[in-house]
């Protein structure tokens, strides 16, 4: 076979079906859409996840939990954490970062009094419990709200 012999499929250019044309075309009277129903009236749609009557997948399945769109994520940070630092360091984001403590993601950092701070620190955060802001004063230390 060659190039120039090559030459599509009879199929390949079928005119398409003229559906309502008359008895005699063989597609005429409903048109190819049976008779009644649904898919035979004009504008008849069948949304995507309709069953026949059954009850839908999606209703069927159940639905748990709840998510508060008004709650607030924080990057939890204990006492005992912080006991890998130095005495005096000012601890930061970015130290707690660099120190991978905390990820990169722009949650907000609260401070909890679990655990036992044994160093005189300056702690900077978005938030301290009333138990962690004293034991880190009595440390010698501040607790800074940023």
């Amino acid at each position: 076979m060659k190039i120039n012999e090559l030459k599509p499929h009879k199929k390949a250019f079928q005119s398409s079906k003229r559906v309502g044309r008359g008895t005699g075309s063989g597609h005429g009277k409903t048109a190819c859409r049976g008779h009644k129903g649904q898919k035979s009236r004009s504008g008849g749609k069948v949304s995507p996840y309709f069953e026949g009557g059954q009850m839908p997948y999606v209703r069927r399945i159940p639905k748990r939990g709840f998510k508060n769109f008004a709650s607030k994520e924080w990057h939890i940070l204990n006492l005992k954490d912080l006991n890998r630092f130095e005495d005096g360091t000012e601890v930061t984001r970015e130290l707690l970062v660099r120190a991978e403590i905390i990820g990169k993601t722009p949650l907000k950092i609260k401070v909890l009094a679990q655990g036992e701070l044994k160093r005189k620190l300056t702690v900077r955060a978005d938030a301290f419990s009333e138990k962690a802001r004293t034991a880190i004063e009595q440390q010698g230390g501040k607790a800074e709200v940023v």
